[in-house]
């Protein structure tokens, strides 16, 4: 995270999202619902990284990390190939974002549900941080859903109405007020309404030229004795 200065004097704490670009990759309609989705790459990935069905999947686009499908009500000016950048948030939209928090591991019950535990005198000794009762004994179960220690994180998480303070297209960032889930480098989904901005350019795959090598000829003088 870092902070930003509005124009009235405040301080906006902020964290720095790279938001593409991403290309579409695969534009599908109909289904046994008949609906409409679009499949988004986003991430640099070396090409000799990819299965053999990936490259087939990618052919003549840039290799991408990951994929993700995307549901719309149209896709009636969404082409494969073409590329969603920044552009398409402004200033002061709202947001929707999802992403998966930090994983903490196994944790007790005071990390993970904040039980205060026991006390920590009168006759207290190696239970100042246990459950405590996980239930009666004539029942000679326990309930579902009872508050127990166990895997903490990892989840998947969504945080609305985050509001977008600056966008960026020469560096493909967006700053987004507050706190986004998970921690660095962390892959994230983000909504929003309005008008989709597509930049129609296809994303054609650059090949490098191939310089072909040209053979000289040994060109050997005879010179007479």
């Amino acid at each position: 995270m870092t902070q930003v200065f509005m124009a009235d004097g405040t301080v906006v704490p902020v964290t720095r999202v790279q938001a593409g670009p991403c290309a579409i990759v695969q534009v599908k309609n109909g289904g046994k619902d008949n609906s409409k989705a679009v499949q988004i790459g986003f991430g640099d990935i070396k090409e000799f990284r990819l299965s053999q069905a990936e490259a087939g999947h990618l052919k003549d686009l840039s290799p991408v990390r990951h994929l993700h499908d995307f549901s719309v009500e149209t896709t009636d000016d969404l082409d494969r190939g073409d590329i969603i950048t920044v552009e398409t948030f402004a200033n002061g939209d709202v947001v929707e974002v999802i992403g998966e928090s930090k994983g903490k591991g196994f944790a007790g019950v005071v990390k993970r549900h904040g039980f205060h535990g026991g006390p920590a005198s009168h006759g207290h000794k190696d239970n100042l941080r246990m459950p405590g009762s996980i239930g009666a004994g004539g029942v000679q179960r326990v309930f579902k859903g009872m508050r127990m220690g166990g895997r903490m994180g990892g989840d998947r998480v969504t945080v609305k109405n985050l509001k977008i303070v600056e966008v960026h297209p020469e560096t493909n960032e967006i700053y987004i007020k507050g706190a986004v889930p998970g921690g660095r480098n962390g892959l994230l989904m983000i909504s929003g309404e309005g008008v989709l901005k597509i930049n129609k350019k296809n994303q054609v795959k650059v090949e490098e030229p191939v310089v072909e090598a040209t053979p000289v000829e040994n060109k050997t003088e005879e010179a007479a004795v």
